[in-house]
């Protein structure tokens, strides 16, 4: 009974280590930045930096802070943030407030999922891949999605391992050294899972290697609003700021 368990662990292994192999060599052909593209660095603006650094969450959360500043938006301590002017002066400023919605108001956690999805952040995104600046999503999502998968692979090894386990306790003739061949698949999903952290971890993160280049020879801009592009809410001085970003 114990090799049904060891084969649905072997079979695991094999699938999702195969799955991330194939995803980190295509997230590892990025293409290159398009002949006659911006500049990296000079086109980095905030909404750019922020892209890069921290994904769309980020550029939501500069895009309130930038109109609270303002006083085009209130940005409670609490965690809620109402419209002042609905009038946005840009298409991601547009899509926030359609994201807080037609009452107004709405909480920052909400506001930041349904900003994700507006069409203003893909095109950022996308106009950022093909300055071969950004990881395309699919490459990026594909990663993501094999790493998810061979730790889940791990996890039904050790199940596996259990199950055969509780097989040779109940008295199976055959169940005493089940144990010992769930050691292969294990060490396979482990090592593949070791060795994606530490090969493919920058085709996880939003900037490409290009991206990541032009990020740390950008110069720091003053001012709270390019700390906040950069290293995240943590960077703000406000700590009602800091509150509301959570």
């Amino acid at each position: 009974m114990w090799m049904l368990f060891l084969l649905v662990a072997c079979v695991a292994a094999v699938v999702s280590c195969a799955r991330l192999c194939r995803a980190a060599i295509a997230a590892g052909a990025l293409p290159a930045a398009e002949p006659g593209g911006r500049p990296p660095v000079a086109g980095l603006g905030l909404y750019e930096t922020a892209f890069l650094s921290g994904g769309p969450r980020r550029v939501t959360d500069l895009t309130l802070v930038s109109m609270a500043g303002e006083q085009r938006l209130l940005l409670a301590h609490t965690g809620w943030a109402t419209v002042v002017d609905a009038e946005g002066r840009d298409d991601l400023e547009r899509s926030l407030i359609a994201s807080i919605g037609p009452g107004g108001q709405s909480p920052v956690a909400a506001i930041r999922v349904a900003h994700a999805a507006a069409g203003a952040i893909r095109a950022l995104g996308e106009r950022l891949a093909g300055d071969g600046l950004a990881v395309p999503a699919a490459a990026r999502e594909s990663v993501t999605a094999g790493i998810r998968q061979v730790r889940g692979a791990i996890l039904l090894n050790l199940l596996m391992a259990g199950a055969a386990l509780v097989l040779s306790a109940g008295g199976q003739p055959d169940g005493g050294p089940a144990q010992i061949w769930f050691v292969l698949p294990l060490l396979l999903t482990t090592g593949c899972w070791i060795i994606a952290r530490v090969e493919v971890h920058p085709y996880t993160r939003w900037a490409s290697p290009a991206g990541q280049d032009a990020l740390r020879a950008a110069p720091d801009g003053p001012g709270p609003l390019s700390a906040l592009a950069v290293r995240g809410p943590g960077a703000l001085l406000d700590p009602a700021q800091r509150a509301a970003l959570g």
